[in-house]
């Protein structure tokens, strides 16, 4: 059962996350598992894995298409205009893209979708598309083929939480007035179609799970590079997992403790071994895991994304001269940290990147690469190098808890015997620093919504 707010003013929006209790389900292959309390669902990562060259060439366009998102929200912001949640999401646009199978209808019908923290709808490509001659007819929905498919009416409370075509009105005295939502990147791309409700079904260890009235996007129209390009990469649409109130995690989550997590994994591994994400508590699983935490960090204009806060940064235990104000969050909406699942490489703030990279060079003592890596401002030769020792770099975090990853979270293989720093420049005024899926893997990661804090542990990535 879905309960709204009636208003439709921006800052109303947050109240609507605590009173969303719509129930979610979603489905994987017969390995997925549930309980009372959570849900694990398999992540995928499709071949051919990218090379850091395209790497770098997709998390900078998604940076821009984030980064384009906030400068459109301020600007509505400067104009009196209520900004429209969500306007832009940047899943479509990332290399470092994991996915889930979902099954939406009654029968199910099987869908892979991008997981994305950076946006907040849920949203597939509907046997109705007036535009996706290119893809295969297995990757729709054929709502009419569902019996339980229903599109929220325009007047619906639920209706005011996506953002609408221009000119679109709404005749309230019409019983079949459906509620129609555009969402838009920042590139022109956009998916169109109606905002609607369906079951989804749960392959679980001991049989199925059904969850009713999942809110989600039935496109029908889909234009630009972002949704229609090779970068897709065959998903049928996106399941964001951000701190909106239509995300998946936001609507599963009156259901299993508001919080979920993910574990990424290195994917280059043969066999690779097995991420996945977590709908429910950490704590339900044969293990508990003990985790770190730090308080997510609010920015109004870009309420989707999980932001965390940064104190000071270390290279082999050595605290880096860095102004605090390098990290923090204006209030024009500017600057910050975010912690992201569809980036691949890490982004930093020009000045603290700078400052790390400067500090990284003093200490590695390895030859160049006899050919220079395009993009990346540190590379080495490692040939005949028996064991490699490379500078540990680590961030201190509010509440003082301590990100060390390994170093192959953020040195990487760019060719044979040359290993590249995975960290990159924001050059942006307006953007924000980023931490990306690589600097992620072999963490276990818990967005705790009620609790608003992230928490996160090297030793909890073994499957609950």
């Amino acid at each position: 059962m879905v309960v709204l707010s009636t208003s439709s003013s921006f800052p109303l929006l947050f109240l609507f996350f605590l009173t969303f209790t719509s129930h979610l389900c979603n489905s994987l292959p017969p390995s997925t598992t549930f309980n009372s309390d959570s849900i694990i669902l398999p992540l995928l990562h499709l071949t051919p894995y990218p090379t850091p060259s395209q790497s770098l060439s997709s998390d900078t366009h998604r940076l821009i298409s984030l980064f384009s998102s906030l400068n459109h929200r301020r600007n509505n912001k400067h104009k009196n205009k209520i900004p429209q949640l969500p306007v832009t999401s940047g899943a479509s646009t990332g290399s470092g893209q994991y996915f889930v199978d979902l099954r939406l209808g009654t029968p199910p019908q099987n869908f892979l979708l991008v997981v994305d923290t950076g946006s907040d709808l849920v949203w597939v490509t509907c046997s109705a598309c007036r535009n996706c001659s290119a893809r295969s007819p297995t990757t729709a929905l054929f709502a009419r083929h569902s019996s339980t498919f229903s599109p929220y009416h325009c007047f619906d409370r639920a209706c005011q939480l996506v953002p609408h075509p221009n000119h679109t009105h709404c005749n309230h005295t019409r019983i079949h007035s459906a509620c129609r939502y555009e969402y838009s990147y920042a590139d022109g791309s956009l998916t169109r179609g109606f905002f609607s409700r369906e079951t989804t079904t749960f392959k679980t260890t001991s049989g199925s799970l059904k969850h009713h009235n999942l809110a989600f996007g039935c496109a029908f129209e889909l234009s630009g590079p972002s949704v229609t390009g090779p970068s897709f990469n065959g998903a049928t649409g996106v399941i964001g997992l951000g701190r909106g109130p239509i995300s998946f995690s936001s609507q599963l989550g009156h259901r299993f403790g508001n919080k979920f997590s993910y574990c990424l994994m290195d994917y280059t591994i043969s066999p690779p071994p097995r991420s996945y994400l977590l709908i429910g508590g950490t704590e339900t699983g044969a293990v508990k895991p003990t985790l770190k935490y730090t308080p997510l960090q609010n920015n109004s204009l870009s309420p989707t994304f999980y932001y965390i806060g940064i104190q000071s940064v270390y290279v082999e235990r050595v605290k880096l001269r860095i102004s605090p104000s390098v990290w923090a969050i204006d209030e024009l909406g500017n600057g910050g940290t975010v912690v992201d699942s569809g980036t691949t490489l890490t982004f930093l703030a020009e000045p603290a990147y700078r400052t790390i990279l400067t500090a990284f060079k003093r200490r590695v003592k390895l030859p160049s690469p006899a050919e220079p890596t395009l993009g990346f401002d540190l590379c080495v030769n490692v040939s005949g190098v028996k064991r490699l020792n490379l500078p540990r770099l680590s961030f201190k975090l509010v509440g003082g808890v301590l990100l060390a990853p390994p170093t192959g979270n953020y040195f990487i293989d760019t060719a044979d015997n040359v290993k590249c720093l995975a960290l990159q420049r924001v050059t942006a005024p307006s953007g924000f620093s980023v931490i990306g899926n690589l600097f992620q893997q072999g963490y276990l990661f818990e967005f705790d919504s009620d609790r608003s804090r992230l928490g996160f542990t090297r030793h909890g990535c073994a499957v609950p």
